[in-house]
């Protein structure tokens, strides 16, 4: 087996500030997953608080953040760090090459229910790293991404890297506490028959979103089903299944998220780098992620992502209204 290191090695990726960046997410998905392994009931409660997105903040939410946080601050290559749970960025080295965005738990409202929940995070290099950070240096367009990379916490600990246009996943290795390759140069079927949406929302969507759906739902000649529907609630669980099987993935806007639910810089905008990198695209109905302009660090937006056919399928309806 190949190691998370030695793998990096034979890539002769020489970039060592990256690779520092990468180290030190594998090495904080380590303590995340051993705290959700502990069975230690308290990290399942609520911490009764809401976040800067006026959502509920779990105790893991809280330490996922800190693990991550607590590694990146003393990482002199990272000038400052853009958190899902922080109304504001935090400061790192003020000479630091990179910026990071990061989810630190993904689908955190899914742990009281053993449902597979992960970590996101979106690598900036910064353009001129003696000027001091803020805010601007994150209303990057997703393509400027230098590096992508989600941990996908479930039956096994997987480490999903999008660099140098290309896809691979290492699973954790418990026995040996390291990350070994088992996924090399990941690309995702240009078809597949999942269609991954919340259904609970089906009558507040677009009209387009609600066709498209319908047309899954369409029997062949023998009377049998076309499509199956997979839905989890947890992003990176989500799309880590429609990468690996074929499928689509929608989170799109409805009449009470007029802007959509995700968001842009440290949710969408790493997953579609992913997917653009194992050969697929993203939307949100009707500008490609990647090319979307942040207006603020927290923004939101609608999102679609998955296998190129069924992708282009949905974008269709919107070009036949």
């Amino acid at each position: 087996m190949i190691s998370f290191n030695t793998f990096f090695k034979k890539k002769n990726l020489h970039n060592r500030s990256l690779l520092k960046i990468l180290d030190n997410i594998a090495n904080g998905s380590k303590i995340i997953n051993e705290v959700l392994l502990s069975g230690d009931p308290k990290n399942l409660k609520s911490e009764n608080i809401k976040n800067i997105q006026n959502e509920d903040v779990q105790k893991l939410d809280v330490i996922a953040n800190n693990v991550f946080l607590d590694y990146f601050k003393k990482n002199k290559e990272i000038q400052g760090v853009l958190s899902e749970e922080n109304e504001n960025i935090i400061q790192g080295n003020p000479f630091g090459k990179y910026i990071v965005a990061m989810d630190p738990l993904d689908g955190s409202s899914n742990i009281s229910v053993n449902i597979p929940v992960g970590s996101i995070f979106s690598i900036y290099e910064k353009k001129d790293a003696s000027i001091s950070l803020c805010e601007s240096d994150f209303l990057k367009k997703g393509k400027e991404q230098k590096c992508a990379v989600y941990v996908l916490y479930g039956t096994s600990t997987i480490l999903i890297i999008a660099l140098n246009d290309e896809v691979h996943g290492f699973t954790l290795n418990l026995k040996e506490d390291e990350y070994f390759l088992t996924f090399p140069n990941i690309k995702i079927p240009e078809e597949g028959n999942i269609f991954s949406i919340n259904e609970g929302n089906i009558k507040s969507v677009d009209p387009e979103i609600f066709n498209y759906v319908e047309s899954c739902k369409e029997l062949d000649q023998n009377g049998k089903r076309t499509h199956t529907g997979r839905f989890i609630g947890s992003l990176v669980a989500d799309f880590h299944r429609n990468m690996m099987k074929g499928g689509i993935f929608i989170y799109p806007k409805t009449s009470d998220k007029p802007t959509g639910q995700l968001r842009l810089i440290y949710e969408c905008n790493p997953i579609a780098l992913i997917a653009k990198f194992a050969g697929s695209k993203s939307s949100d109905g009707n500008i490609a992620i990647l090319e979307k302009k942040p207006k603020s660090i927290h923004e939101r937006t609608a999102f679609i992502t998955g296998s190129n056919k069924m992708v282009d399928k949905l974008l269709s309806f919107y070009k036949n209204e």
